[in-house]
């Protein structure tokens, strides 16, 4: 029987590896729809997820994701979320670079992960379970009820059985009732909180295993493959022996189940073994999760890497001064993909960007903006060559009215403004991207109202991209020593055509395509 569900496992485990470099040459082809999307990290407060496309449909999470387990989207997505320190990223980037080439372990993991249909919440009951008071080992008349209880409720029935007539057999379990009686709430609660991590276990312990069986040379991967042997405890086969325990404790589920807890205290014995499991290993177990869900979320990244060998790891700096190359928007495929060199301080300077519409504004400031937040997440980015002090990205690019705030667009857009201010007033490395700012009201308003809001910027030291049609504004940079400078994305009318080369020049953009486009919808100008 075990011979049969081996090879059954195994025809298993080989469906989902084909499964998976199916899905690889689909990505390859653009199409990357199989994976999660991790819809339900979308925040409209963060500071830069919903304008950078970090979560959704055709989001970047969803391009990265190779997670398989609901702790590794949920890290996965903390990746994605926050910038770390220097030396965590130097960290990360060494264990990307070597996860890289290793495709079968990676694939590998997926595949054991793919098997397993976890939910977050029956983790965390489980997390909550490791936290509450015992029921049984901490209390020593309960532990010697179930030494010595068994056997003398056996005796005295068989002894009752033999001595007098059957009516009298009930008294014989009035002892074992009272002591159900007496724990019957805890036990259900032990039950409700643990049952349903029986099989998740027991494939969280092959994903583990997987990891344990194979040897690292970065030191955040061996930290993390170290994680999975301490105290003497090796985690796969301390998470296999939990899922036993419980997988024992669930037959309290089958009617046959009374019988066995009147003469044997079934549920108290198991709910004993859970603690004494519990007292040995509630200090590791939340760690080897964590190390679980950061190979997953490394291992996604490496896989980006792999399938995207153009790409380069940043250079991390402690100069003022944003610098990249052949600088490309990571969702875009190569063949259709444009690039541009850009160079920007980081203290105190803005780059105003003009340009007609479609000209490629609003996907340029996306490339910057994702491209710096997957430097700072240890990633590599899609580039030849970048190099950027630590920086914390905010946006402002697409605000909608929030109905449940009873709150305009324009109001929204003001608070998120309001939010960037505060943030780069508090000197912390902030690099914004604003696209279009004040759009919700007249021109002469836009024009005071933009103009007001950059100097503000200016005089706080901040850093970033301003994207406009407001050619007017561009008249600022004369004044601002330098704090200010011109860029733009042409558009050139050919044959009748329209004709985008997205790239980035210098100065205030000469060209306009409104009318033109209008013309071509068949709207009368």
């Amino acid at each position: 029987m075990a011979w049969h569900q081996d090879i059954e496992n195994q025809q298993i485990h080989q469906h989902f590896l084909s499964k998976i470099n199916l899905q690889e040459l689909d990505t390859l082809n653009g199409n990357y729809s199989a994976f999660d999307s991790g819809d339900e990290f979308i925040n409209p407060d963060h500071p830069y997820t919903v304008d950078l496309d970090i979560f959704g449909k055709h989001s970047f999470y969803q391009f990265s994701n190779r997670t398989s387990t609901a702790i590794g989207q949920i890290r996965l997505a903390e990746y994605l979320k926050q910038g770390v320190v220097l030396s965590e990223i130097l960290a990360r980037q060494k264990a990307i670079a070597e996860l890289k080439n290793k495709i079968d372990w990676r694939q590998n993991l997926q595949a054991y992960g793919m098997v397993a249909k976890d939910n977050i919440h029956h983790v965390a009951a489980l997390k909550k379970w490791l936290n509450d008071p015992t029921i049984v080992y901490h209390k020593k008349w309960l532990v010697l009820s179930l030494m010595i209880g068994p056997p003398l409720f056996l005796a005295f029935f068989i002894f009752v059985a033999v001595s007098f007539p059957w009516q009298y057999l009930g008294f014989t379990l009035i002892l074992p009732l009272l002591v159900i009686r007496k724990t019957i709430m805890a036990v259900n609660e032990t039950h409700r909180q643990t049952f349903q991590a029986e099989k998740l276990l027991a494939y969280y312990a092959n994903l583990i295993k997987h990891a344990e069986e194979e040897n690292f040379k970065s030191e955040k991967l061996k930290n993390l493959h170290a994680a999975f042997i301490s105290n003497n405890l090796q985690a796969s086969k301390q998470l296999r022996k939990l899922s036993y325990l419980i997988g024992q404790l669930n037959t309290r589920q089958n009617i046959f189940a009374i019988f066995l807890n009147l003469f044997t205290l079934w549920d108290l014995q198991w709910v004993y073994q859970l603690e004494k499991w519990k007292m040995t290993a509630r200090e590791t177990l939340p760690k080897w999760f964590e190390a679980l869900a950061e190979l997953e979320a490394l291992s996604s990244l490496s896989t980006v890497f792999y399938n995207n060998p153009n790409w380069i790891f940043p250079n991390i700096h402690n100069e003022d001064l944003l610098d990249a190359k052949v600088l490309g928007h990571p969702l875009i495929p190569l063949n259709t993909r444009i690039t541009n060199d850009i160079s920007i301080p980081t203290k105190g300077h803005i780059k105003l960007l003009t340009g007609s519409n479609m000209a490629g504004k609003s996907t340029l400031l996306r490339t910057v903006g994702l491209n710096i937040v997957l430097a700072m997440i240890g990633s590599p980015v899609c580039a030849e060559h970048f190099s950027l002090p630590q920086l914390k990205v905010y946006t402002s690019m697409r605000t909608q009215d929030a109905l449940h705030e009873n709150t305009s667009s324009f109001y929204a857009e003001l608070k998120r403004l309001k939010f960037i201010i505060d943030a780069v007033e508090n000197g912390d490395n902030i690099f914004f991207l604003l696209d279009e700012i004040l759009k919700g009201t007249n021109s002469k308003d836009r024009h005071s109202g933009s103009k007001a809001l950059i100097e503000q910027l200016i005089h706080h030291k901040g850093s970033g991209i301003v994207a406009t049609h407001d050619l007017e504004l561009g008249s600022m940079a004369a004044s601002a020593n330098g704090a200010i400078e011109n860029i733009c994305m042409e558009v050139e009318v050919e044959n009748g055509q329209l004709v985008f080369d997205y790239k980035i020049k210098k100065g205030v953009s000469q060209s306009f395509n409104a009318t033109h486009l209008m013309r071509q919808m068949g709207i009368r100008v």
